[in-house]
């Protein structure tokens, strides 16, 4: 579970990459010493003592007009209201500059915590050229090196300081799904078909929901909390490419949801992007169903939901699992066949399989396929026991790990989808060492 959001924003060249690799522990934005070399926003999970939190790299902000940086200016600007703690990057081998100035003038005005860094620092003898950065009132600078790694301790430290509390869920009990996709396939329209009522503005701008909204709602009995993912729209002008400013809120969402409606567009058909959204609540390990919208722009016979059926089956092969739905949401056609799809998931995301059951089942597959020798080895499974639902998660106790060919963990996997009802749900298969007596 993510604790909090991170931000790491200041001029060009001054080494934000490189202290974002280091806080990841790996290699994830280009590092490169011409200024500008980062343009967009990049991602990573960060953990740290007892918090774990997303961190945000972003391009350089500087007063010059220079190609891109209106671009640059305008991510960064999200990048900040995203975030709840900000880590303030200067260069303490080429000293304070009207960019950082400016730059302080403006993450002032955020009313966020900020961290002042000083990155290059990679000596004790250079730990005099931090001081004139007390000037910019943001508070006791931190002398850092992100090449060699030093003070990047201290700086994990003051950010899991600075980390807001959790906020206690008021939602709890209730099931909860997210409406992710690209912008305008219909995200708020069902929503609001959900919800029967205009709660969420609809328009065929692209964009137009700023914020992840979520509603509690109550139906046939049973309480739901629907979080729309519809986008962000900045004040003024959009610079940002749609699929990479859609994409944190999209993962916020999914974060706190238990399964995701993927929605695509009848009417444009399934491109490059619906793979990537659908990705995002895949590798969360969430609860999926794919939603074909816009039903009623389809011209169809009784072949069509069969064609388009065995399409989405050949575009999204890692989401087999997810049942489909085809309905029009502004219409409200259709809407009715979601429900009872988002109980089926949520109730087979919670299934827990009694460990006598688990092994018959596991013992059958066995005889029936046995694995193929490897390197005149042969795998055996000893036991299963499933170690937690949301995601279903089963451990395989085997006499070498290694031996598990990822075809065969498949079989294992189907075969389990055959025994029980995990309709809408990963599964996640992790084989251990059988323990030594």
């Amino acid at each position: 579970m993510i604790d909090g959001t991170v931000a790491i924003v200041g001029r060009p060249n001054v080494g934000k990459s490189t202290v974002f690799n280091r806080m990841l522990q790996e290699r994830v934005s280009i590092v490169e010493d011409t200024p500008g070399v980062t343009r967009d926003r990049i991602y990573g999970d960060c953990q740290w003592l007892s918090k774990t939190y997303r961190l945000i790299d972003t391009g350089g902000i500087q007063i010059e007009d220079v190609p891109f940086q209106k671009e640059i200016n305008a991510q960064v600007e999200i990048a900040i209201e995203e975030a709840d703690v900000i880590i303030f990057l200067t260069d303490g081998r080429s000293g304070l500059t009207g960019d950082d100035e400016y730059i302080s003038r403006l993450l002032r005005k955020s009313k966020k915590p900020v961290i002042l860094a000083v990155n290059k620092i990679d000596d004790i003898s250079k730990i005099d050229d931090i001081y004139e950065y007390y000037q910019l009132g943001i508070g006791d600078p931190i002398a850092i090196s992100g090449v060699h790694g030093i003070g990047i301790g201290d700086l994990l430290d003051k950010v899991v300081e600075l980390m807001p509390e959790k906020q206690i869920d008021e939602y709890e009990g209730k099931i909860r799904f997210a409406v992710i996709g690209r912008p305008n396939v219909g995200k708020s329209s069902l929503t609001n078909a959900f919800l029967k009522q205009d709660r969420v503005i609809v328009s065929d701008i692209e964009g137009t929901t700023r914020d992840a909204i979520d509603t509690a709602f109550n139906a046939n009995g049973k309480d739901y909390v629907v979080i729309d993912t519809a986008g962000i729209r900045k004040r003024g002008k959009i610079y940002e490419n749609v699929e990479k400013y859609s994409v944190l809120r999209a993962k916020s969402a999914i974060e706190r949801s238990d399964l995701a409606l993927v929605l695509l567009d009848g009417s444009t058909g399934i491109i490059e992007q619906d793979k990537h959204v659908a990705g995002l609540a895949h590798e969360a390990k969430k609860g999926v169903i794919i939603v074909y919208n816009k039903w009623d722009l389809v011209d169809k016979d009784d072949k069509t939901m069969s064609n388009i059926t065995k399409e989405i089956r050949k575009q999204f092969v890692y989401l087999d699992y997810a049942p489909i739905a085809f309905v029009s949401a502004k219409q409200a056609k259709r809407i009715d066949t979601l429900l009872p799809l988002i109980d089926q998931v949520y109730e087979n995301l919670n299934r827990h399989i009694r460990t006598n059951i688990l092994n018959e089942v596991i013992l059958d597959a066995q005889l029936a396929n046995p694995a193929k020798p490897h390197n005149g080895k042969k795998l055996k499974i000893y036991y299963a026991s499933q170690v937690s639902t949301a995601p279903c998660t089963i451990v395989l106790f085997v006499n070498d790990p290694e031996l598990m060919h990822f075809s065969y963990e498949r079989y294992i996997e189907n075969s389990l989808r055959e025994a029980f009802d995990f309709t809408g749900v990963p599964i996640q298969i992790i084989c251990r060492k059988k323990p030594e007596k």
